[in-house]
């Protein structure tokens, strides 16, 4: 499955006022930061003010604010608010489908409980978790250097002489 961009900056929208809950953010800021048009962040915006997500403030010293905590804001929520189609395959759409095997076929079951439990992984999932910063474990960083030593002195060893 993969999310249209819109979702994509809707969700950066949401995380970027999450990590700056102390000030208003703009969209001129948005835009610099994501390399995308104001134009397009300006409906993006707009969508999540009408969704009750997003407090918007016009003029000097205006920009956007979450209008709930995050801890409150659910990811499969969010995602399905902005994604428009959720057809997987030609046959979760009765009015167009054509595929010949629909009467037989499983693997459109298959598909339907993968993209529900999908879903229900994004519900478990809040703005506030994926704003959270992790905590740094310093053994992480040192087994990937011996990983990539290993690797190294292991394709050395390898090498052919000439």
């Amino acid at each position: 499955m993969r999310l249209t961009d819109y979702t994509d900056y809707t969700l950066r929208v949401l995380m970027f006022c999450a990590l700056n809950p102390e000030r208003s953010v703009t969209i001129a800021e948005l835009a610099e930061s994501h390399g995308v048009s104001k134009n397009h962040l300006m409906k993006i915006v707009n969508d999540l003010a009408r969704q009750g997500l997003l407090q918007t403030t016009r003029g000097r010293g205006g920009g956007l604010r979450l209008l709930k905590p995050a801890a409150d804001i659910r990811i499969g929520d969010v995602v399905r608010q902005s994604e428009t189609d959720f057809r997987l395959v030609e046959c979760f759409d009765p009015g167009h489908n054509t595929c010949t095997l629909s009467a037989q076929c499983q693997l459109k079951n298959v598909f339907w409980s993968a993209q529900k439990n999908f879903l229900a992984e994004l519900d478990k999932v809040t703005l506030a978790d994926v704003t959270r910063p992790q905590p740094v474990d310093p053994s992480a960083d040192d087994a990937l250097v011996a990983n990539v030593q290993t690797v190294a002195v292991g394709a050395i060893g390898r090498a052919t002489p000439r």
